[in-house]
């Protein structure tokens, strides 16, 4: 789709660059950083929504309302807010989850951390996320912070990925191998 092409990622890393100078001026970059994860999961979660952001039939102005209501209802800070205002304004919408994911990454660029993108076929609780950040560690050294992402299809276990490296332990993947596997016998 649009927005997981090569130039929309520079867009977003332009967008994401600036927010990131302007919560960093404002002394924000951690209620942005939250907002912006909240955002992320709201997007993650709703088909509506991702709908809402990648339609080119929805009018500027009421993609713009629909945002502020999501941002009402999520709690985004008035930096967060006005920084989809303008996301919107600009038609730029189908890019805002590229720039989340590039403003998170300078964060943790910056804070040398590295980030762990997971999908678990169950909300994680925190002891669950400890455990895993932990386990992510000591597997690749360095400060973690883990992007936690709900997929009921994966039936259970996680996929983890840390930078170009992925572990698939999910239940459907396991079962899919066996069903490759069990072709190839008969």
């Amino acid at each position: 789709m649009a927005g997981r092409d090569s130039g929309s990622g520079a867009l977003a890393a332009r967008y994401a660059a600036a927010l990131f100078e302007l919560a960093d001026e404002q002394k924000q970059v951690d209620q942005v950083a939250a907002d912006l994860s909240g955002l992320r999961a709201m997007i993650s979660d709703s088909a509506d929504l991702r709908k809402l952001l990648r339609s080119p039939v929805i009018t500027r102005e009421a993609q713009g309302r629909a945002m502020a209501a999501v941002g009402d209802a999520a709690g985004v800070g008035d930096l967060g807010k006005r920084f989809v205002a303008l996301v919107a304004s600009n038609r730029r919408l189908f890019a805002l989850p590229d720039m989340i994911d590039a403003f998170l990454a300078e964060l943790a660029r910056r804070r040398g951390e590295i980030r762990a993108q997971v999908t678990a076929a169950q909300p994680l609780s925190d002891q669950q996320q400890a455990a895993l950040s932990e386990a992510i560690r000591r597997a690749v050294g360095g400060k973690i912070a883990i992007d936690v992402n709900v997929d009921p299809g994966l039936i259970g276990g996680l996929i983890v990925k840390v930078g170009s490296r992925m572990v698939d332990s999910s239940l459907k993947s396991k079962l899919q191998r066996l069903q490759l596997a069990m072709k190839g016998v008969g």
